[in-house]
């Protein structure tokens, strides 16, 4: 596979061609680990409002994303988060989720929360590899037994 180092990181916004795309593959990824709790999650990740998003590519090929949202004037939400799955153990989504925290202290935020699901062990995995903390579920997701929501303190710039 491809050394780390040739991927590319490129910020944007929701309505770029390649994010759309590789959301559709997540999606698609979502609805199978996800099973009948699918259309309640689907509910929450909606487009709307996500004007920061970042896109990863191996050469011109987009190979995955992510993006966050304001939650709080203070924090935002990681949400998106993405990697085909023929790139994935390449340390992808390391880049990706660090290149979205760095975005968020240069606009002034404090924190990231997110939510992911029991399902998506590998998405824990990143998270807690990554600094995150568990935290209760917020939101839409108290009680949701399937959901796991983690926040990280981002330090200064």
């Amino acid at each position: 596979m491809t050394p780390i180092q040739n991927f590319k990181i490129q910020r944007s916004n929701s309505t770029t061609n390649d994010f759309l795309s590789l959301v559709k593959l997540l999606d698609i990824d979502l609805a199978i680990r996800d099973g009948a709790d699918h259309s309640f999650y689907a509910q929450y990740n909606k487009l709307d409002n996500i004007n920061h998003i970042v896109i990863a590519y191996s050469e011109q090929t987009p190979v995955g994303c992510g993006a966050f949202k304001e939650f709080d004037k203070d924090k935002v939400e990681i949400k998106r988060m993405y990697v085909h799955e023929n790139y994935r153990n390449l340390g992808i989504a390391g880049l990706i989720l660090n290149s979205l925290e760095q975005w968020a202290k240069e606009l002034g935020f404090v924190s990231t929360i997110l939510e992911t699901g029991l399902m998506q062990p590998e998405a824990i995995r990143l998270y807690k590899k990554s600094g995150y903390q568990i935290i209760p579920n917020y939101g839409q997701y108290v009680g949701v037994e399937n959901s796991v929501c983690f926040q990280k303190v981002l330090t200064k710039v």
